[in-house]
């Protein structure tokens, strides 16, 4: 087996713990709403668990995933931008071809909130010498993320201030 072989491997692997991770999170939120506390603290378990896995997979990566903030602002302003004119938009041509009105909908305040990441990621990537501080807030509806302050209301879903997370 070759090593890029398993740098493929561990990639895959990272992914999939990734993945893992918030699936058991939502198990675990819906363990609590059905009552059971107990099952929900397990699924809280084996997420954390899971999030170890990836860390570690990630690590050995290296720098063939995380580069410098310089490197990694750029990559994830071209992954937003690609996500956002390529993915989303034919996500949500085959939700309305089947009528599926609800993952339009999701689909589309996606792709209008990555569209923002991008313009977040290229507003650091312009700002990085005069390293400013400011704070950042995210929609828990659906993701939109803001700057210094959050808003009355979401500009993508409509949420009320109340729904937005102060991310330290």
């Amino acid at each position: 087996m070759s090593k890029n072989q398993t740098q493929r491997n561990l990639y895959e692997a990272f992914v999939g713990e990734a993945k893992a991770y918030h699936r058991l999170l939502a198990f675990a939120r819906q363990a609590d709403e059905e009552g059971f506390e107990q099952i929900a603290k397990l699924f809280r378990a084996v997420a954390a668990a899971e999030g170890v896995h990836a860390g570690r997979h990630l690590k050995l990566l290296g720098e063939a995933v995380v580069k410098n903030t310089e490197e990694n602002l750029q990559f994830s302003f071209e992954s937003e931008t690609t996500v956002n004119e390529v993915y989303y938009p034919r996500f949500i041509q085959e939700a309305q071809e089947e009528e599926e009105r609800a993952a339009a909908r999701t689909f589309s305040q996606a792709r209008d909130v990555e569209e923002g990441h991008a313009a977040l990621y290229k507003r650091a990537l312009n700002a990085m010498l005069r390293d400013e501080d400011h704070d950042y807030y995210v929609c828990q509806v659906c993701g939109y993320v803001t700057e210094r302050e959050a808003p009355d209301k979401c500009p993508i879903c409509n949420a009320k201030r109340e729904n937005f997370r102060l991310v330290t």
